[in-house]
C-alpha cells in the first residue's frame, strides 16, 4: 500500500460526536470530522488575521454539525457567537473540536 493511501485510511474522516459541558451545567452536543490541513488553511484565510480567536470561531462555523450532518452555525452568526456567548464556553467547544483525545466515535443519527 502506498504511503499516501495509508495516511488517507488512517485519517478516518467520518463524523464523530463531542459533548461539552457549558458554564450553566447543560450539555452541548455536536458532530464534526477531524480537521484537515486544507480546512485549517481555509479557516485561517477566512479569519483574515493571525488572531487565534478569529481562527477558532471560523473553525467552529466550518466544522460543527448537528446529528443529521447539517452545519450548526452560519458565517453570518459569527458576531453573535463572539458577542453573546461566554468566551469560556466557546473555548471549550473549539478545544473539543480540535482535540482528537476528546473524541467519541459515534455514528451520526444514533
Amino acid at each position: 500500500m502506498r504511503a499516501l493511501d495509508r495516511l488517507k485510511k488512517a485519517a478516518n474522516l467520518v463524523p464523530i460526536k463531542k459533548t461539552v459541558e457549558l458554564n450553566d451545567g447543560s450539555q452541548f452536543e455536536f458532530w464534526h470530522t477531524n480537521l484537515t490541513m486544507a480546512e485549517r488553511e481555509k479557516a485561517a484565510k477566512s479569519a483574515g488575521s493571525n488572531d487565534p480567536n478569529a481562527l477558532a470561531v471560523q473553525l467552529l462555523v466550518a466544522k460543527a454539525l448537528d446529528e443529521n450532518g447539517e452545519k450548526l452555525f452560519k458565517s453570518a452568526e459569527i458576531a453573535e457567537l463572539k458577542n453573546e456567548v461566554r468566551d469560556a464556553d466557546l473555548q471549550k467547544i473549539v478545544l473539543a473540536l480540535i482535540s482528537d483525545e476528546l473524541s467519541t466515535p459515534i455514528e451520526m443519527g444514533n
